[in-house]
């Protein structure tokens, strides 16, 4: 016995499969459920029952798989900040390791070249010394010997025509000097400019922080992290 489904908001009608007239003649009967199946429908049948379960299996994946991705960018968002100190850290450490190689180079050049700075700053204010009768060099005493003979002969090179005395600064660092021309002068220490690019360098990563460019060149802001559809 079977009842239709009424409209929404009536009541049902009592209904039967199978209805008999006063005699027993059968009037009216529900079709039966089909007992036997071909070859072919039952083909049908079990590859509509592949396709659906197949397609159920596949939602399942994809649930699966979109909830492993949001575990994974969360993950990583929440790595991002450890990561970006440690890159901080090795970006201070290499500039640190940068500078004391330098430090290194440059000091072993003034050993090799102990005259050079001197030479070069000469030759850089020629015009400005060039009216000044008298030019006085200062420096430290380990500077002094055969420095005189380079001051004269860079000073005939550029045209110098003045006096130069050298003398001996005795609290002044290692290949560190001052040239006096009367109306200015100008002076050079190793130690003090070394400094001077430390403490800049210092500043410029204390400012950058954990601020600087991308981990991954070219990358943008991590993307969002979206909830998968139940």
């Amino acid at each position: 016995m079977a009842q239709p489904l009424a409209p929404s908001g009536a009541h049902e009608k009592f209904a039967f499969d199978t209805v008999f007239e006063a005699s027993g003649h059968v009037i009216h009967a529900a079709p039966r459920p089909k007992r036997s199946y071909t070859t072919d429908e039952v083909e049908a049948i079990r590859k509509a029952a592949e396709a659906a379960g197949e397609a159920r299996a596949m939602a399942s994946i994809a649930n699966r798989q979109a909830d492993a991705l949001t575990l994974i960018a969360r993950a990583s968002q929440q790595a991002l900040p450890g990561l970006a100190a440690v890159a901080h850290e090795h970006r201070v450490g290499s500039a640190e390791l940068a500078l004391a190689c330098a430090k290194a180079i440059a000091a072993a050049a003034l050993d090799k070249f102990p005259h050079a700075p001197v030479r070069a700053a000469l030759e850089a204010l020629a015009r400005e010394v060039e009216a000044a009768p008298r030019l006085i060099v200062t420096g430290d005493a380990e500077l002094q010997p055969g420095l005189q003979a380079v001051l004269e002969e860079t000073a005939q090179a550029v045209g110098y025509p003045g006096a130069i005395q050298v003398r001996v600064d005795p609290i002044a660092t290692p290949h560190a000097f001052t040239l006096d021309f009367g109306d200015g002068s100008a002076s050079f220490d190793p130690a003090a400019a070394a400094e001077r690019v430390s403490q800049a360098l210092h500043a410029a990563l204390a400012a950058e922080g954990l601020h600087a460019e991308p981990l991954i060149p070219g990358a943008g802001a991590p993307p969002e992290v979206q909830e998968p559809e139940s």
